[in-house]
């Protein structure tokens, strides 16, 4: 193992990871202002001994390892996977949106009668905001999710304690499935659907 001591940057890049799971090494290049490829595979490399990635086409994907684990004493274990996709989805959208302060990953929300977790939670212009990723589950899946935001928003119970209630934000794949989830979502006060290439 590295004994050396990580630089604030280094430090950072590690909590990072530990807060979002897996990020892209372009991600990584935007979220710290690397600069060029060069000067990021860098800075990555220098971190080669806490960190693990996976090849995706032509990006590369990182996560932290065991020992990275233990330097920002993070409990959770991260695995390749079907979800990894899902995730970067959701960490492309937190960097697009401006990197929102309160920012918090698949948070549960109850109004004591219906439940729902959300892929992350955040508040954008004083209102709070859902963000939910459509990657490949199916349609089915999100037109339930769709219907149990339906009851939070008519059992009117979270808009009082939250003085409003919240947009809900998708980001999905592609046009066709974002004018389904328009279409689901029309009974919905505030709705909007982005797919990932728009925000890239």
């Amino acid at each position: 193992m590295n004994k050396r001591k990580l630089n604030n940057r280094e430090e950072s890049i590690l909590l990072l990871l530990k807060k979002f799971d897996f990020m892209t090494r372009n991600q990584l290049n935007r979220y710290f202002r690397l600069g060029s490829k060069r000067n990021t595979n860098r800075v990555i490399s220098a971190l080669s001994d806490y960190l693990t990635y996976v090849r995706d086409g032509h990006q590369f994907i990182y996560y932290l390892n065991a020992t990275g684990r233990a330097y920002v004493e993070c409990t959770k274990i991260r695995k390749k996977g079907s979800h990894v996709e899902h995730t970067i989805m959701r960490n492309e959208f937190y960097l697009f949106y401006g990197c929102p302060h309160d920012w918090r990953n698949e948070v549960k929300v109850s109004d004591g009668k219906a439940t729902i977790i959300c892929d992350a939670l955040f508040t954008k212009s004083l209102r709070y905001h859902f963000l939910e990723v459509d990657h490949t589950q199916p349609m089915s899946e999100n037109r339930t999710k769709i219907a149990r935001y339906k009851e939070l928003h008519d059992n009117e119970l979270l808009a009082q304690k939250l003085e409003h209630f919240p947009t809900i934000v998708w980001l999905t794949t592609s046009e066709l499935r974002r004018n389904q989830l328009q279409e689901a979502c029309r009974e919905l006060p505030l709705t909007k659907v982005y797919t990932i290439n728009e925000i890239k």
